[in-house]
C-alpha cells in the first residue's frame, strides 16, 4: 500500500496542477492522458483523495469494501482502478456522482464493472439489489442530464455508466464501512443536480464542484447552475465543519478541483463569492450593461488568486455568468 503524505503531495505540486476542464466530454478528447499519473493522498484513516486529470476522487475503504465519490475521465479508468487496488483489494460497492459532468463521471462504467452491489445493502431505506456491478448513486437531476440527448458530435452516455439509484429528497443516507455517510442535495449551485457527501465518523466532506480551490467556480447556467446556489452550498459546507481552533483544522474538505481544505479555505471562498456577487448586483441596480460591468473589473482584487485569462473557464466567463444570473433575478 502506497500513499503520499500531505507535505510530499504538495511538494510534488499535484494538487495545484489539476485540470480545469469541467463540463464536456469534448474537452476530454482534446487532452493527452498518456502522461497523467493518479496520485493518492491519505486524508484520514480510511479516506483517500485521488487526483489525476478532472475532478478529485474521494475513496473510502474498509472491511465492507470500497466506496468511490466521482470517477474522473473514462480514459483514466484503468489507472484509477490500479491505484484503488494498491490501497484496497476489497470489492467496489458504491460509486457516488456529485453531478453529471464527464470529468466526474467518465469512469463510471469501468469502475462499476469492477465491483459488485452489496447484497441487501441499505441505502437510506432503499434495499439495493445484489448483482454484478457497483451501485451508482446520484441526485435524479444528474441522471436526467446524463440521459438527455447528447450535444452535436458527442456520443450518448452508455447505460453502464448511468446512476442505478437516485434520490430527489434533500438527503440520502448510507451506512458503510462502519460509519454514516450523508449525501446532501445542493440545489441550483454548480448545476441543478449537485450533491455533497459527508463522512460523519471520518469528519470529511467531499464537495464536488460547488467548492473548488484553483479557479472561480464554473456556473453551469445551461444546466441550472447559479451564483446564489454556489454561495448557499458553501454556507452549508461551513455549517457542517467543526474546526480545531478558530478557522484551522478539524473537518477536512475534498474539493471538486484543487487542494485539500479546512474551514478557513471554505470561508475565504464564500466571502470572495459573496463580495463579487454584491458588487455586480449593485452595478446592475445602477443600470450598468454587461460590458460596463466587465470594464469595471469587479473581480480584480481576487484575480491573482482565482482568475484565469485562458482555458475552459475564464474570469470573463465567470463575470458574464454572475451578471446573467443576477440580471435574471432582478428582472432586467
Amino acid at each position: 500500500m502506497q500513499s503520499l503524505s500531505v507535505s510530499s503531495f504538495c511538494k510534488r505540486g499535484v494538487l495545484l496542477a489539476l485540470g480545469i476542464l469541467l463540463a464536456s466530454g469534448s474537452h476530454a478528447q482534446q487532452q493527452d492522458f498518456s502522461k497523467v499519473k493518479i496520485e493518492a493522498l491519505k486524508v484520514r484513516d480510511n479516506i483517500y483523495m485521488l487526483v489525476g486529470s478532472g475532478g478529485n476522487i474521494t475513496l473510502q475503504i474498509g472491511a465492507d469494501g470500497v466506496l468511490i465519490v466521482d470517477t474522473q475521465y473514462a480514459e483514466l479508468s484503468d489507472r484509477i482502478l490500479a491505484k484503488i487496488r494498491e490501497l484496497s483489494k476489497g470489492p467496489i460497492r458504491y460509486i457516488i456522482d456529485t453531478h453529471h459532468h464527464a470529468d466526474h463521471t467518465g469512469g463510471n462504467a469501468k469502475l462499476r464493472a469492477a465491483g459488485m452491489t452489496v447484497s441487501g445493502g441499505n441505502v437510506g431505506g432503499d434495499i439495493a439489489d445484489a448483482g454484478a456491478g457497483a451501485q451508482i448513486i446520484a441526485h435524479e437531476n444528474a441522471l436526467l442530464h446524463m440521459t438527455a440527448p447528447p450535444a452535436a458530435g458527442q456520443p450518448a452516455i452508455p447505460s453502464a455508466a448511468l446512476p442505478t439509484l437516485t434520490y430527489f429528497t434533500p438527503k440520502k443516507d448510507l451506512w458503510f464501512n462502519g460509519e454514516g455517510i450523508r449525501i446532501m442535495y445542493e440545489p441550483n449551485a454548480h448545476t441543478d443536480g449537485d450533491s455533497i457527501v459527508y463522512f460523519r465518523q471520518s469528519d470529511v466532506i467531499s464537495s464536488g464542484d460547488v467548492y473548488v480551490t484553483n479557479q472561480y467556480p464554473f456556473i453551469d447556467i445551461a444546466n441550472g447552475g447559479s451564483i446564489q446556489g454556489i454561495i448557499a452550498a458553501a454556507n452549508n459546507i461551513i455549517d457542517l465543519i467543526i474546526p480545531v481552533y478558530g478557522q484551522d483544522g478539524g473537518t477536512l474538505v475534498i474539493p471538486g478541483h484543487g487542494r485539500l481544505s479546512d474551514i478557513g479555505d471554505v470561508i475565504n471562498y464564500r466571502e470572495m463569492l459573496t463580495i463579487i456577487r454584491d458588487r455586480i448586483a449593485d452595478m446592475i441596480r445602477k443600470g450598468m450593461t454587461l460590458e460596463q460591468v466587465k470594464a469595471a473589473k469587479p473581480t480584480q482584487d481576487y484575480d491573482p488568486r482565482w482568475g484565469a485569462s485562458s482555458g475552459f473557464w475564464t474570469t470573463t466567463q465567470f463575470v458574464e455568468a454572475v451578471y446573467k444570473n443576477l440580471s435574471t433575478a432582478q428582472g432586467k
